[in-house]
């Protein structure tokens, strides 16, 4: 018997459950058109979350790259100031540079052999010319090799 009592009890639970849910009313087209609405908002959130997320990241690793750039800029900046300066040494000390003795031969070569830019070694082989054609010059062109070389002014 309590087989039985309980089989009635989920019989009648299931035929309420069924019949509330036959019975609900149909939602109002101005209910249907609020659920739609709120389940477009919550979409739209969603869209919106996530694209304002992606930006978010775009613009962090553009930051981050402009900054690696920035940095590898100034090392390379400061690699060719300090091969000129290794450069404008090695004259001096080598003594191929210097008011009393100017070998422009040895200049020339070690210019070309340097690891400098294309740009700054036309310059500085411009200037070597120079002290060549006008000797007289060379204390002011040392000068103008040292501020090129070093980045000096």
């Amino acid at each position: 018997m309590s087989r039985t009592l309980i089989l009635a009890v989920i019989v009648a639970g299931l035929g309420a459950g069924a019949y509330y849910y036959l019975n609900q009313p149909e939602p109002t087209p101005a209910e249907s058109l609020q659920s739609a609405a709120q389940d477009a908002g919550a979409a739209v959130n969603d869209a919106v979350d996530a694209a304002t997320e992606q930006a978010s990241e775009a613009a962090s690793s553009i930051a981050d790259q402009a900054t690696e750039a920035a940095d590898q800029a100034g090392d390379q900046v400061a690699s060719l100031a300090n091969q000129g300066q290794d450069l404008l040494n090695s004259w001096i000390e080598e003594g191929t540079l210097s008011v009393q003795n100017f070998d422009y031969d040895a200049m020339v070569a070690s210019v070309q052999d340097s690891q400098l830019s294309q740009d700054l070694k036309t310059k500085a082989l411009g200037i070597l010319d120079e002290i060549k054609a006008s000797p007289q010059l060379i204390a002011q062109k040392i000068e103008e090799l040292r501020t090129l070389l070093t980045g000096q002014q």
